[in-house]
């Protein structure tokens, strides 16, 4: 097993910009990452198989809803810090990264917002540490990109709500205690309703055979005449403004993540180009991979930049759906090109196992499609500057 010896790139000296509390959570996750989730990442990535044994030290880190305040065992800390901890998180891996961001942005973040105070201190705290796992049910078998076309429905019976139809592609289904799952009422409104595992009629059969987030446990949730007792709606917002409100806190955990994982690339290709020796001299004296390095750092540089002010912009409650879908897109596509040039620099080696390129490239082509595509989000922004929507003919 290879050392970690990871150095993050700061070429701007953007940690001018961090506060010593932003530093002091940055070193803690990158500290975790080099300690259990490096040595173990490629095994279980072979195997296809998420390492359980590290979500308790996920909710250490503060990997687990860091911004929920502290009443309700979250580490109330700011959007920046919850980023950076998606970044170091992610330089891992990104199935790791997933399961902490489903956790954060898409579970405890509805039950925070859109949920009543008993629902907060009955579920947060323990997600929070990673007592529960939870599970954000929105994408259907035919609806993705248009998850308002839903056909999840769920009907009054007076004394619960029956809840039948499927979602799939979810992150942490599999083990997943409870599932923060959209559906329509017979009004056609959508709603949010929290779904415990155990429930009668409720399934989460594993989705296998994936090239990609091998290290992330990916299934289906099926709902068949589940009964759900009233107290588990979210009260306090529906419509699928809901449910995007998730996506915006997820997506901007991503746009950081993303940096971690081209970062991690650009420093194993930089220390695999000063150590490779072909024609007497290393590769990284060779124009063709300063140009490949030279143009990294600077699509890396760019996308902190982006991030750090979105997080200002976060922080202040300025930030907009659309400014978040641009850094969204920009940064994972950013990674995966970067990932790809990085492999190139490694040649044969660049597919083995012993380096994390080959893993971190497949994981980004997920990454690049969940959470809105890379077209659906050009199309946000295409909105956003023409106000003229493209997304139906």
């Amino acid at each position: 097993m290879k050392p970690d010896l990871f150095q993050a790139p700061d070429y701007y000296n953007l940690d001018d910009l961090l506060t010593e509390e932003h530093k002091l959570v940055r070193e803690s996750a990158r500290a975790w990452v080099k300690r259990e989730v490096s040595p173990i990442i490629e095994e279980y990535a072979q195997k296809a198989e998420f390492p359980k044994q590290i979500i308790k030290g996920l909710g250490e880190i503060g990997g687990f809803g860091p911004y929920i305040p502290v009443e309700y065992g979250g580490a109330g800390l700011d959007q920046i810090s919850y980023g950076l901890i998606m970044q170091e998180i992610e330089r891992g891996d990104s199935g790791v990264r997933s399961t902490s961001s489903v956790q954060s942005s898409l579970v405890m973040y509805p039950i925070w917002k859109y949920g009543n105070e008993e629902q907060r201190m009955k579920y947060l705290p323990k997600l929070a540490t990673g007592e529960y796992i939870g599970c954000f049910g929105l994408t259907e078998p035919d609806h993705g990109s248009d998850p308002g076309s839903m056909i999840t429905n769920f009907k009054d019976m007076g004394d619960h709500y029956l809840l039948n139809g499927a979602k799939m592609w979810i992150s942490n289904a599999p083990f997943a205690d409870i599932a923060v799952v959209w559906a329509k009422n017979e009004e056609g409104r959508i709603h949010g309703l929290i779904v415990e595992r155990g429930m009668e009629g409720f399934t989460t059969p594993e989705t296998h055979n994936k090239w990609s987030l091998r290290a992330s446990a990916t299934g289906e949730l099926i709902f068949d005449n589940v009964k759900v007792p009233k107290e588990n709606l979210l009260p306090n917002k529906s419509g699928l403004g809901a449910p995007l409100g998730c996506l915006d806190s997820a997506r901007y955990g991503i746009a950081w993540g993303a940096i971690g994982a081209a970062m991690d690339c650009y420093d194993t290709a930089l220390r695999y180009a000063k150590e490779r020796i072909q024609f007497g001299k290393p590769i990284g004296g060779t124009q063709l991979q300063q140009k490949k390095l030279a143009e990294m750092i600077t699509e890396i540089t760019k996308a902190q930049l982006l991030t750090w002010r979105l997080g200002v912009l976060r922080n202040e409650g300025k930030a907009t759906s659309a400014q978040i879908s641009m850094a969204k897109r920009n940064n994972v596509d950013m990674a995966i090109h970067i990932a790809r040039e990085a492999r190139q620099m490694l040649g044969g080696m660049g597919i083995t196992g012993e380096y994390s390129i080959m893993r971190h490239m497949m994981n980004l082509e997920s990454v690049i499609t969940y959470e809105g595509t890379h077209d659906i989000h050009l199309l946000i922004t295409g909105m956003d500057v023409t106000g003229i929507p493209a997304f139906k003919s």
